[in-house]
């Protein structure tokens, strides 16, 4: 009797595959296990079939991968529960969700500011940020848009620093603009979980009339300079001069080589100059007589 009926329930339930037909067999001795046939064990089937299915859809939508330089951030019905990645990972589908956050050091070209020295001169300044986040929960979590929130807070910064010195200052000074920059900016973004890394001032652009005056100012240090190298070249010539003259006023026959020498450095180009030189006893002669009325007249 059972035979046929197990003949019968094969036939109406025949199994897609042959890989089914063991799971269509199970089904059949758990029928006549609990005295039930008909289309029951094929509803049983059925719905097997079909959790099955939905698990393995909800299995493969909850798969996600990461890149290395990404962190994903996971909300569950809207609370955060944590940090995923790198590599693969799984959420719960239509229950968490996730958003990607880059970690790399990021480059932002800040706009050039029109801005007023602390001296009252109006300049263009520009500068290039270098930031990268470093806490993906709170740079998602504390700031809407951390990206525009460090741009925004970096261009104020720098108006402000640029406000605080002079003209002079901004050109020559900048390692410290930079380093007082950096230093601002950073205290500021560090809750946000974004670390700044570095900022340079790019360009600073100033006003013609005020290139024409630097310009003028600078031939005139220059000029000065010049004035200055000069004078000392002149003293430092005349107290040699006046060394070596009394060198030779003590020796006679210094003074006498000088002249040779004088001689010989006249005779050296090819020129038609006669020079009359008297011999040095005769300066000596006059000099004594000239001293000696000099004498004369005193007493």
């Amino acid at each position: 009797m059972l035979l046929p009926l197990k003949t019968s329930f094969l036939k109406r339930n025949r199994p897609s595959s042959q890989a089914n037909y063991w799971l269509a067999r199970r089904v059949y001795h758990l029928s006549q296990q609990f005295h039930f046939c008909g289309p029951g064990p094929l509803l049983i089937m059925l719905t097997l079939y079909i959790f099955l299915a939905l698990g393995l859809v909800l299995l493969f939508m909850g798969l996600c991968i990461a890149q290395e330089y990404e962190r994903a951030i996971v909300f569950r019905l809207g609370r955060y529960v944590g940090q995923r990645g790198p590599g693969l990972y799984w959420i719960i589908p239509f229950i968490e969700r996730r958003q990607t956050i880059d970690i790399r050091t990021k480059t932002v070209d800040l706009e050039q500011q029109e801005t007023i020295t602390k001296d009252s001169v109006t300049i263009k300044v520009n500068a290039v940020l270098w930031f990268k986040v470093v806490d993906p929960a709170n740079a998602i979590i504390k700031v809407a848009n951390f990206n525009q929130a460090v741009y925004q807070l970096a261009v104020t910064a720098l108006r402000n620093i640029i406000g605080q010195h002079q003209l002079d200052e901004v050109l020559r000074g900048r390692q410290q603009i930079n380093a007082s920059l950096l230093q601002l900016v950073d205290a500021a973004t560090e809750p946000w979980g974004v670390k700044i890394e570095l900022v340079e001032i790019k360009d600073v652009e100033i006003p013609e009339s005020m290139q024409r005056a630097m310009a003028r100012e600078a031939e005139a240090i220059r000029e000065k300079r010049a004035r200055i190298i000069k004078a000392e070249a002149e003293l430092e010539a005349s107290v040699k001069l006046t060394q070596g003259a009394r060198e030779m006023e003590n020796s006679p026959m210094a003074l006498e080589l000088r002249r040779m020498q004088m001689l010989s450095e006249i005779g050296i180009d090819n020129n038609t100059t006669t020079v009359v030189l008297i011999p040095s006893e005769f300066t000596n002669l006059a000099r004594g007589f000239a001293q000696g009325q000099s004498a004369t007249t005193v007493s």
